[in-house]
Parts: structure tokens; sequence; C-alpha cells
């Protein structure tokens, strides 16, 4: 997601890291590069002036010029107007106390808004509220069909009237119904155009005349570009858009709608689709966004992705297991599982900080077979073998790659991985916030200085190779967090 914006950004960030003095000079021409990065990440021109003339104002101001590590304050000036030019949003659905919340999305055929009526309603159930559907797309054939697939696919009921071809009757009738049998919200499935036409809107204003949604939100491709700000801005003079929802983030959508819509439209990004998946729609937060353009990672996000695919039962259990150092080969392999789902690891790694330069490697064919590896030689361990893997010698260690299918070299270097991680993991688990942010400093280190870790190779930057002392020193760093886990631990 906007690899092109965030590689620029930081070639801006480098150009100024190891100056020996800062002058106006250099940062202007650092500025330059982030104005630059901007224009071609399609940003809209005005948008582009409007936001560095903000950062322009206070990155040649005295503090940032005579700090220490100017670089870091250009990059909390970029960060801090990022989230103003993107927030503030609301991404609450403000639902009635009672009667149903109604709902009701609208876009351009081909942005993906059936999809995301389903992503929408699956979001929902993931919070124990139950919707329902409302197929009001009577102009596109297999509007109706596909919104009674999602309909299945997620247990959630579609309400639709395949022979009346009044989409403002068939959305009334799916709120009395909704309404009956006690939903909480009503989505409403409008239609869409090639095109914007005047057709279009007076059917979707009839809609929202009559049927009187609570929120209205629009769908719109997010790799479409300056089109989509343009779109948002014909729909909200039309019908006051509530919020837009953008779709396709996953792809190689350049960033410049989603930076352009709020301040071109005054609508708010409310929702953003990062996949094809019912599970890929995330509630927009500006902050956590420009964290991911800046590279420095989105933990809100991470702990969200970590809450959907372990429930609470089982993630209290792994914890107070890792805290009081009884975390086996068994839990890591259940945590591989887990997370094998494709695509997964790979945008964990994205939302976290500092571990972005690892999500292409792990989204790769590679790492897959190396996690099925990995899953395959603890499967071929005895109990007593996953509880304490010290035991496993020679002997062992041929007789499960054998078991495995793999080469006995796999199976040293998974034992030797786990022993890593291990006290990474007991001291995330049973320390403070900054007990977990140097374990993830240090997971990191890792991961860097060891190619070989999650049983992938990583691509590495061409910097200066650590020395034999350098190594060294590295070593006794981790052999000191170890002393120190085992002395909390008693």
């Amino acid at each position: 997601m906007f690899d092109s914006l965030s590689e620029g950004l930081q070639s801006a960030f480098k150009s100024l890291r190891g100056k020996g003095k800062l002058t106006e000079g250099n940062m202007r021409d650092g500025l330059e590069i982030v104005r630059k990065s901007l224009l071609e990440a399609d940003v809209s021109y005005p948008v582009v002036q409007d936001f560095m003339g903000h950062v322009t104002e206070r990155a040649l101001g005295k503090r940032v010029l005579l700090s220490l590590r100017p670089h870091e304050e250009l990059v909390s000036i970029v960060h801090s107007e990022l989230v103003s030019l993107l927030g503030p949003v609301d991404s609450s659905l403000h639902l009635r106390k009672e009667g149903p919340t109604i709902i009701m999305l609208c876009g351009l055929q081909g942005s993906g808004k059936t999809t995301t009526c389903g992503k929408l309603a699956q979001l929902l159930k993931e919070e124990n509220i139950k919707a329902t559907l409302v197929a009001a797309d009577l102009q596109r054939p297999a509007a109706i069909e596909q919104l009674h697939v999602i309909g299945r696919q997620l247990d959630v009921p579609v309400y639709s009237e395949p022979q009346n071809k009044n989409p403002v009757e068939v959305c009334q009738n799916g709120v009395a119904k909704a309404k009956a049998d006690g939903a909480r919200v009503v989505i409403l499935d409008t239609a869409g155009r090639l095109a914007i036409d005047e057709e279009l809107m007076a059917e979707l204003s009839r809609i929202d005349k009559k049927v009187a949604p609570d929120q209205v939100y629009l769908v719109v491709d997010g790799m479409t570009g300056q089109d989509a700000v343009n779109s948002a801005d014909a729909f909200n003079k039309s019908l006051e858009l509530d919020g837009v929802i953008m779709t396709k983030l996953d792809g190689d959508a350049r960033g410049g709608a989603l930076l352009s819509v709020k301040h071109v439209t005054g609508v708010p990004i409310k929702f953003m689709g990062t996949g094809e998946h019912m599970d890929a729609l995330e509630p927009f937060r500006p902050e956590g966004m420009a964290g991911r353009i800046l590279q420095m990672g989105d933990i809100v996000a991470a702990a969200r992705e970590a809450h959907r695919i372990v429930d609470e039962k089982e993630r209290e259990e792994l914890e107070a297991k890792m805290a009081a150092g009884d975390f086996t080969l068994d839990d890591f392999k259940k945590m591989m599982e887990k997370v094998a789902k494709p695509g997964l690891m790979g945008k964990m790694m994205g939302l976290m900080p500092g571990m972005g330069q690892f999500k292409e490697a792990l989204e790769s064919e590679e790492a897959a077979g190396g996690i099925k590896q990995t899953i395959g030689a603890i499967n071929s361990m005895t109990m007593a073998e996953r509880r304490n893997p010290k035991i496993i010698d020679a002997t062992r260690r041929t007789r499960i790659a054998n078991g495995a299918g793999v080469q006995t070299p796999v199976v040293s270097q998974l034992i030797k991985q786990f022993e890593i991680m291990k006290p990474i993991m007991q001291g995330m688990a049973g320390g403070g916030v900054a007990d977990r942010a140097r374990m993830m400093q240090q997971l990191q280190t890792s991961m860097a200085n060891d190619p070989t870790m999650s049983g992938m190779k990583v691509k590495k930057s061409t910097g200066k190779r650590l020395s034999a002392r350098e190594r060294a020193d590295l070593k006794k760093q981790r052999d000191k967090m170890k002393r120190q886990l085992k002395r909390r631990g008693k």
C-alpha cells in the first residue's frame, strides 16, 4: 500500500540524516523531495500546495534547524500534518437506540459496492450486531444474486424483490422487514452506473428522501486516483454524504485519492477495503494511516488483526504461558497455523513499527513453504521434544527431518529460531509498554541479522555490514536480555 509514496518520503528523510550542520538550504532540498513524492502519488495539486505550506513553515523553524536530530523532527512534522490532512474521522455508525439504523451505500459500477455491503455486515457481525442487506441495485443483472451469495456466506439475511423495478419500494419494504425481524442495522445496496449521470442521481435522491437513511456512504475505487475525488465531490453535492469507503487499497494505489478526498470534498474516509476477503474492511484511522505511509507501523490495526485470528480465551491462555516461561514449540506451531492464512503474516508485519521491510519476503511463496516445513517438523516431534527442544540431539534431528520430509538443517534452524524468539515472546507478554517496545526492537534486530528467521530469505539493505565486534556486542545484548528475563521470572 502506497510503496512509492513511502519510499519517496523516506528518501527525503534520509537526505537530512547524518548532516554535520543543517541549513535552510538542506531542509528545502529535503522538502522538495517530499513535494515531488506527493505529486507523483497523484495527490491533488492544491492539496500538495496547502500541505507543503504547513510543513515548510514548521520545518524551517529554529527548533528543527538547530535540533540534534532534524530528520526525526521532520518525520514528526510530516506525520502530524498527514493526520491533520486525513482527519478528524469518527468511524462509529451512531446506531439508533430504538429501531434499525439505515445505512445507504452508493457508488459507480466496479467500485466494489456490493462486496463492501458484505464486508460491512461482517464487521457488524464481529460486534454481535444483527444486520440485514437489501438488494436495491436493479440495474446490474447479477447484483441481486451476488448479494444473496454474500449473505449465505456470512449467514446474514438478504431482502430482495426480483420482480419489482422500483428501487424506492424495495428499500422501504426491506427496511420494514428488517425492523420486523429485529435487525439493528439495514444496509441498502443501491444501483451504480459506469459514469455519473442525472438518472442515477435522481434515483439515489428519491431513495434518500423517501427512506431517510441515517448514514449515506460513497464507495470509491482507490486505484482510480483523482477520478475518485471527483466522484466524491459530485455525489456529495447531490446526497450530502456522511463518509467515503475507499476500496482496493491493497493494490497498487498511489495514495492520491486517499490524501485528497477529505481536503477537496470535506467528506471523511470512514472505512477502507484492504483485500478481497469479507474481513478485509477496516475503520479508517488517520493516525494509523499516517504511520503506515511513513513506515512507522500501526499498532492499533495490528492488535485488531491479532484479536481477529485468536479468540480472547486462547489469547489469555497463550499470554499466561508466555509470561510464565512455558511457551513451547507446540504453542509456536499453533501460532504459525493461525497466521498461515495467505497474506496475513505479511499484513501483520506491515503494521508493526520497523517491520515493513520484511512484508514482501513474508508474502512470498518461499515464506509459505517455510511455514509449512516448520509446522511439519514440529508435527514430527514427540511431546517431550516440543516441550524441551534442548533434548533434540543429532539422532533425533535426523528422525524428525525424515518424518517431515525436510533436510536436517531445517530442524536445526527451527530450534535456533525458537530459542531466539522464546525470551522475546516472554518479555512481550510479561512486561509493560516499554518492555514490549524493547522486545519488538530485539525481534526486528534478530530478523535483520538472521535471514533464515521464519524460513525465508529477507532482502536487506546494502548498508554497512556488521563487524565481528558488532556481532559479538549484539550477542552480549541478547544474553543480557535473557538473564534479565530469567531474574524477572523468579
